[in-house]
């Protein structure tokens, strides 16, 4: 087995133990990048020179005997909307194509300071919109599993680049689905913590109130040790809640298989109603008898208002990335088109040849909605169908402990199969949308293969009880193999 293949977990170990080197572990690693990008596409900006410099940094500590934090050594990627200090940030968007930041976000400040090798950033939706990666002005990122599907989006190059072996772990962000989504169709586990648990500086903006990062990795292990290095309190973020970070790889660690023992787990009627494929509603089935079997008890619940989501979502996202996007004008940074007539030409034409199509039909749609005359219709009524939603979900948790569903409708579908259809490809959502609208931790692991594709099932706790999915989904697969499972690709 090459080096490439071990899960993050795995490499901690191992590099702890010193059976491996931090640069031997980096090599292997940009050996599968250079093997398998031409096909999978996930990374926009590959940083070897770097990445093996800070590799070896570690490896010298290591030998001299000094701490190191259980991260050291191991490489990552981040999707490239996290700003990195020297390193081109495009968000996958001919706007920002030249745009270096002078800063890191936080959460790569505490990859760096966890001494994480960062391999570079990978590709996605432009500016976080779609669920494909096939919106990306680079070009689409391509499944693992079947190069003639998509991954997932809108962090498509995150998930695709663990289950392909080019990172041990990355970092992706949620605003309606997008680490949770990619993770079920890419056969990885996705994590999107809790609304304020993990700092937003330096993320760049699609929808403030919904934005969220979080960690991709085979299993659920891997993501607590990426939660664990960038979760906390940031002043540099206003949205960042003060409240304590558990250990949470300590706690997985104590808990084992009797991660999900005594937890009532809710299963939502109303996720697995009409189109929902037959196959994905039975692996998700069967994901429940297995918590059954670890001492878990089934409950019946219901979100009533959870399906109006991707009603209330398609409102709230597009409005608030209508404010976040108007300050791509030409004016302060990024794109500029060449030789405008007159000011209002440069912002026209600036932002027409910047934007991509499904970034501009969310502008259009969110300037409408926050429109006079349209504000009270549209974005008031979204604003309450998103407190119901929450509600919902109170009243849920007042029977369970964690909530278990789908991911996704489907596997993964074609590439192009749904991208002259919006509204189509916007219901690969509706299983993580609500939990967005709620602010509430979710997670995606594997349940199993549909036509050698893989399901994701998704597990939602109450707030800021992180600690206790990953438990659940750790517990779960130490029962399973299906996250241990990879693609044939670059091996």
């Amino acid at each position: 087995m090459s080096l490439a293949d071990l899960s993050l977990a795995q490499a901690v170990e191992r590099l702890a133990r010193r059976e491996i080197t931090a640069r031997a572990l980096t090599e292997a690693i940009l050996e599968r990048i250079r093997a398998v990008e031409p096909t999978v596409h996930a990374y926009l900006t590959v940083t070897a020179d770097s990445a093996l410099a800070e590799a070896e940094a570690v490896d010298r500590d290591r030998a001299a005997g000094r701490a190191l934090p259980p991260l050291a050594g191991v490489p990552v990627a981040v999707k490239d909307l996290f700003c990195t200090k020297g390193v081109p940030t495009t968000c996958g968007s001919k706007i920002l194509e030249r745009y270096v930041p002078v800063y890191d976000a936080t959460v790569v400040s505490r990859l760096r300071a966890a001494r994480a090798v960062l391999l570079g950033k990978l590709n996605m939706d432009e500016f976080a919109m779609g669920s494909s990666t096939e919106n990306s002005a680079f070009g689409p990122t391509r499944n693992p599993w079947d190069p003639e599907r998509a991954p997932g989006g809108s962090s498509g190059g995150s998930a695709a680049a663990v289950a392909a072996g080019e990172a041990c772990g990355t970092l992706g962000t949620d605003t309606g689905g997008s680490i949770r989504q990619p993770a079920a169709l890419c056969g990885v586990t996705g994590l999107k913590p809790t609304y304020g648990r993990v700092s937003r500086y330096g993320m760049v903006a699609f929808a403030s109130s919904l934005d969220q990062a979080g960690p991709f990795g085979a299993g659920a292990l891997d993501c607590a040790y990426l939660l664990d290095a960038i979760a906390g309190h940031d002043p540099l973020d206003s949205t960042s809640v003060d409240r304590p970070v558990p250990n949470t790889v300590e706690a997985l660690g104590r808990a084992g298989r009797d991660g999900a023992k005594g937890l009532r787990i809710g299963l939502p009627r109303e996720f697995f109603g009409e189109g929902l494929d037959p196959e994905v509603a039975r692996l998700v089935r069967e994901a429940a008898k297995v918590f059954e079997s670890l001492g878990a008890t089934l409950v019946d619940v219901s979100l009533p208002t959870s399906m109006q989501g991707i009603c209330a979502y398609y409102i709230v996202a597009p409005a608030e990335a209508s404010s976040n996007l108007a300050r791509y004008d030409g004016v302060r940074y990024g794109y500029r088109t060449p030789a405008p007539e007159n000011l209002l030409d440069m912002y026209e034409r600036t932002r027409a040849e910047g934007f991509g199509a499904e970034v501009k039909r969310r502008i259009l749609i969110g300037t409408y909605a926050l429109s006079s005359g349209y504000y009270d219709a549209y974005y008031l009524k979204a604003s309450q169908v998103r407190t119901l939603i929450a509600r919902d979900f109170e009243q849920a948790f007042a029977k369970a402990d964690l909530l278990l569903t789908p991911t996704a409708p489907t596997p993964a579908f074609r590439l192009g199969e749904k991208t002259d259809d919006p509204l189509t490809m916007y219901l690969n959502d509706v299983y993580t949308i609500p939990v967005n609208l709620a602010g509430l931790p979710g997670l995606s692991m594997p349940c199993g293969f549909v036509g050698g594709l893989p399901v994701g099932a998704q597990l939602v706790a109450p707030a800021f009880e992180e600690e206790r999915l990953l438990r659940a989904a750790h517990a779960y697969q130490l029962e399973t193999d299906h996250h241990t499972r990879r693609p044939p690709l670059g091996r």
